[in-house]
């Protein structure tokens, strides 16, 4: 079954970068942004951002361009960045060894979300958008010490105990249904789905954005 997940990071946009720098993984593909900024009146600008000199995928993004359920989950944000940033052959293999499930697709999308309310940009948060059993998910994540942990699931029409108990949970965490995670009141194939989804989507986050790991 396709699996779409939506993530949002909260903390500092640099020492994920770092992290993604100083990855074990040389080969790393480079990241591809698109801006856009949203003004207090409800119209969008867009403004393609370049990332070690390559133009964002796709061309210039419109303010229609950001998913209502990402704007949403950062309602603060008073402008996005869209990123698009392309999973290795070898990372893949590594994700989907660790997880025991398929990576959807090698092209990992993001937004980062920025404010600018205390005068200076700071990042709030990151998010991206996809499916795990029929359900969008929204799944807001912080940063600790430059890992990807969550901090929030969203997801329309699954119930609120079964989406919390992703909260705090790492990519070195369990995933499981039954041992780790509990259905809480949906089916089991879903409740699987969207477990192994955002067990997927927390390894890519950890792979492409993460500090290396000491263990």
């Amino acid at each position: 079954m396709k699996k779409i997940l939506a993530i949002a990071f909260v903390g500092s946009i640099t020492a994920f970068a770092a992290g993604c720098s100083s990855s074990s993984d040389s080969n790393q593909p480079n990241a591809n942004t698109t801006t856009v900024t949203n003004s207090t009146s409800g119209t969008n600008t867009a403004s393609t951002a370049p990332h070690n000199s390559e133009p964002a995928k796709g061309g210039a993004t419109t303010g229609e361009d950001i998913p209502a359920n990402v704007r949403a989950a950062l309602p603060d944000a008073q402008s996005f960045t869209k990123q698009h940033k392309d999973l290795s052959s070898a990372q893949i293999a590594a994700i989907q060894r660790e997880t025991g499930s398929k990576v959807p697709d090698t092209d990992h999308h993001s937004y980062l979300a920025f404010s600018n309310s205390s005068g200076t940009r700071q990042q709030i948060g990151a998010v991206t958008v996809v499916k795990a059993g029929g359900k969008e998910m929204v799944i807001v994540y912080e940063n600790r010490g430059g890992k990807p942990y969550i901090k929030e699931v969203r997801a329309e029409g699954v119930p609120q105990s079964f989406l919390d108990q992703f909260k705090g949970k790492g990519h070195d965490d369990k995933y499981k249904i039954g041992q780790d995670l509990k259905a809480q009141a949906i089916d089991d194939a879903t409740a699987r789905d969207a477990a192994e989804a955002v067990r997927v989507d927390i390894m890519t986050m950890q792979t492409l954005y993460g500090a290396p790991d000491k263990h």
